[in-house]
């Protein structure tokens, strides 16, 4: 498992989107167990608050300390720092185990062998994420040809499955039928610009040049922008759900 978001772990923090509630709701309705869940790739703890209303203790995992520290308190989280593929975890204790815009970095095989150890065998294992954003006609092109031609050399070799949207990862469970979700949120352009500065790709093109490729789309978007301080940006949703067979 790689760990491209050691650093900046407060900007993450601060500019990553969460999820819609609506997954959540729709995620404990199809889970019979609420005793148990294990948020893998947890980051900065967005989903692994969510689930903490809906679920009796919420286990929540990384192997990014800054990240944790950065993580959403909560007195029925469980914060640790372990990698996805092999935890401390007891046999069959989870009633739901989730991973989000994360399992493109795992080994799938590893992680796959962890996820039948401790689901139990009613549980569900979700599999979220969310592709490129989309604002209006000219950012939207703004946006694409800066995440395709500028860092789109810089981006890991497994960001190609979210451009697929996880439909050729390995999925080896009974997969089910799902309702498509996207996310909606009201974003300033200071907002936008400090999500795009969290994008591993722009890091690594920093790191290789000495500058930042975002300052350089600053001013186009600035002038797409328009002069309304919020824009709706909507973040269409990768998901996947399925369970032991």
């Amino acid at each position: 498992m790689k760990d491209n978001f050691s650093t900046q772990s407060d900007h993450y923090a601060r500019y990553r989107p969460g999820y819609p509630d609506e997954l959540f709701s729709y995620i404990a309705e199809l889970t019979p167990g609420k005793e148990a869940a294990w948020d893998c790739g947890t980051g900065n703890g967005q989903v692994a608050g969510k689930l903490a209303a809906y679920f009796r203790q919420v286990y929540a995992t990384d192997i990014s300390q800054n990240q944790l520290d950065n993580a959403i308190p909560s007195p029925n989280i469980s914060y640790s720092l372990q990698p996805a593929e092999k935890t401390s975890f007891p046999d069959k204790l989870f009633d739901l185990i989730i991973v989000a815009q994360a399992i493109h970095w795992f080994n799938f095989d590893d992680f796959y062998r962890e996820v039948k150890r401790t689901l139990k065998q009613e549980g569900y294992l979700v599999v979220t994420g969310y592709h490129l954003l989309q604002i209006a006609e000219e950012m939207d092109a703004l946006i694409r040809s800066f995440y395709e031609d500028v860092v789109g050399p810089y981006w890991d070799e497994e960001r190609r499955y979210i451009d697929e949207k996880y439909q050729t990862i390995p999925f080896p469970f009974e997969e089910i039928r799902t309702p498509e979700f996207s996310l909606k949120l009201e974003w300033t352009l200071e907002h936008l610009l400090g999500y795009l500065n969290t994008w591993s790709a722009v890091k690594h093109f920093q790191k290789k040049n000495g500058y930042n490729p975002v300052d350089e789309l600053k001013e186009g978007l600035r002038r797409a922008w328009g002069d309304q301080e919020y824009r709706t940006i909507t973040l269409p949703l990768l998901l996947r759900i399925g369970r032991l067979r």
